[in-house]
């Protein structure tokens, strides 16, 4: 008698145990849910993650800087077919003075090629010829989603493609900032034409998952886990990449092609202790150029004159006069 009263204590039990757990699992998985679109759908606001800073390349004269691309540089809209169907913008600038080299250019997140105007002219008044895509889910560009760089390094094999079609004699240069500079290191790790001279990253991360990680505990003062994982899985679901393999870590390990890796000093956004992690993960030539004082996509205007100089040195080495 007594063992049949326990019997229905101990169902009780478990149902209340099992149901903690689907309630649990529910709750972690609405807020995985919450987490993608906050920061990979590109259609929601990201004011909750830029709060009164920002994660977009910015520029002083950012404004005179636009409108020398808009007004002044000539562009062309050009468009290319994504490996999976996407079409794909970009701004192409053609020098005055004939050069078969070019510089890719690629944006951080949430941001568009526009964004890239000022670095855009300085490069095009040493003589280079500039395409400057909008990546997938941003400006010109379709797409559902923020790639981190992972989709976007296969976007970038087909922007290099339609460089070597129109000349198979061009030297091209990748250039990325923030998101861009993650996106430009995880290009670097495919097997890239001999074409591709060399590559300038810019306060990249070394990967989506550590950045999204190390946001989360300083903007949001959440942890880790369990939230990541289930974050990792979802986005896997509705974008069709895990976070954890969005890594510029593996890739610049991976790379033959001379890397220069930039950050600012006083960069919290991606924070300055992920440039040692990608630089000495790199088994290229590489050098790095660390700006005193900069925060995140601050380091061209903090230090303009070292910045660029700098580049160009590097670039001296790689191309062909």
């Amino acid at each position: 008698m007594t063992q049949a009263r326990r019997h229905p204590v101990k169902k009780w039990i478990l149902w209340i145990i099992m149901m903690s757990i689907i309630a649990g699992s529910g709750v972690l998985v609405y807020g995985a849910n919450y987490f993608y679109n906050l920061a990979l759908n590109p259609t929601i606001s990201k004011e909750a993650i830029f709060g009164s800073a920002s994660g977009k390349h910015t520029d002083l004269d950012k404004e005179v800087a636009s409108r020398w691309l808009e007004e002044d540089a000539g562009y062309e809209d050009v468009y290319m077919t994504s490996y999976d169907g996407l079409k794909l913008h970009a701004y192409e600038i053609e020098n005055e003075k004939p050069s078969d080299t070019w510089v890719i250019e690629v944006h951080g997140y949430m941001g568009e090629g526009k964004d890239m105007a000022r670095c855009s002219r300085v490069y095009h008044e040493d003589g280079y010829n500039l395409l400057i895509p909008d990546l997938r889910g941003h400006g010109k560009s379709e797409g559902e989603y923020v790639g981190m760089g992972w989709h976007d390094r296969l976007d970038m094999l087909g922007w290099i493609d339609y460089l070597i079609r129109r000349n198979p004699k061009v030297q091209i240069v990748l250039y990325g900032v923030s998101m861009g500079g993650a996106t430009v290191m995880m290009t670097a790790g495919e097997p890239l034409p001999s074409n591709v001279k060399a590559i300038i990253e810019d306060c990249g991360y070394t990967t989506a998952w550590d950045e999204f990680s190390y946001n989360l505990e300083t903007l949001f003062e959440l942890p880790t886990y369990p939230l990541m994982p289930v974050a990792n899985l979802v986005t896997k679901a509705r974008a069709g990449y895990f976070l954890s393999e969005a890594s510029a870590i593996k890739q610049v390990a991976r790379s033959k092609t001379p890397i220069l890796f930039i950050h600012g000093e006083e960069d919290t956004f991606v924070p300055f202790f992920m440039l040692d992690e990608v630089y000495d993960a790199a088994n290229c030539p590489k050098e790095k150029l660390v700006v005193h004082g900069a925060a995140h996509a601050a380091s061209a205007e903090m230090e303009p004159e070292l910045y660029t100089q700098t580049i160009k040195n590097f670039l001296a080495k790689y191309l062909n006069e």
